[in-house]
């Protein structure tokens, strides 16, 4: 008995040992890495000094075409993560504003994902490499029912997202793939013609007092920072278009061009413009505000 509870505390001592090891080879090959998505590019770059910086969710990723800022003078990058909250995206610019960036404007998506303020698991689990490099990512994720496992136990962010930074997306990393979302200054256009669904039902959400944006509000007020909120298009079908009128009663600042884009041929899908559709939409957010 006594035999088997060393050979048992050993091999959980080698284990542990392991599982240290194997964290500290990851996130190694991590901090080195800034081309493989929005978050490392942001997390592992310099200064940078922006014009126009545009946050949000797959609604803004696929609706505003950095190009057409450029095309007026604007130095412009989409920051928007399919997928993602504004969770991810006060994150995310809590860390630009940590490296020094210089941002004039920032157009920040705050329409569906007011609903809630819950992280996106696929987009935030890109920020757990760094948690223990950073105290910006650890204050952030301290509120999370999981945060005692992924900050204290090693390895075990590696393993529980796996799918989204586990091996083979550390070995990318490792030899330098780059992948399709740095291009076109972040902009991801929707084809034209490629129609997904034209009907949604967006009735069960509810806008709420959303904290992350809340937080985004406080960070570009101190900064100095021209805050520009909007509402995005949404296709005619939908049942529950009066999410925005409501959403407006509790942040009338909220710029609402849920209406701003009409007839499906602009349309991807109910909820996302292709990019006949984004560049009509890019163009009168460049009319008002620009």
């Amino acid at each position: 008995m006594k035999q088997f509870l060393i050979f048992t505390v050993k091999t959980l001592v080698l284990l542990f040992l392991l599982l240290v090891v194997l964290d500290f080879m990851y996130t190694t090959v991590y901090l080195q890495a800034s081309n493989r998505g929005k978050i490392d590019y942001v997390y592992n770059s310099k200064p940078r000094n922006y014009d126009v910086v545009i946050l949000g969710s797959s609604r803004a990723n696929n609706h505003f075409v950095t190009q057409l800022f450029e095309e007026k003078g604007l130095k412009s990058f989409n920051y928007g993560m399919s997928g993602g909250h504004l969770f991810e995206a006060s994150l995310l610019l809590k860390l630009m504003v940590a490296r020094n960036y210089s941002i004039q404007n920032i157009i920040i998506e705050t329409d569906l994902n007011l609903s809630n303020a819950n992280r996106a698991d696929g987009i935030a689990s890109k920020f757990l490499p760094y948690i223990h490099d950073s105290k910006i990512i650890k204050e952030h994720f301290s509120g999370e029912e999981d945060f005692w496992q992924l900050y204290y136990i090693p390895f075990y962010r590696y393993i529980g997202f796996d799918a989204q930074i586990g091996f083979r997306e550390m070995f990318f990393n490792m030899i330098h793939k780059k992948t399709a979302h740095l291009q076109n200054s972040g902009y991801a256009a929707l084809e034209v013609g490629k129609k997904g669904n034209m009907k949604n039902d967006i009735r069960a959400l509810k806008p709420i007092h959303n904290k992350y944006y809340e937080e985004i509000k406080q960070i570009c007020a101190t900064n100095n920072i021209n805050l520009i909120a909007v509402m995005t298009p949404m296709c005619s079908n939908t049942k529950g278009l009066d999410y925005f009128e409501k959403a407006n009663k509790i942040y009338p600042e909220i710029h609402n061009y849920e209406n701003a884009v009409e007839g499906d041929q602009y349309f991807s899908s109910c909820g996302h413009l292709n990019d006949a559709g984004a560049r009509l939409f890019t163009r009168r957010i460049l009319k008002d505000f620009f």
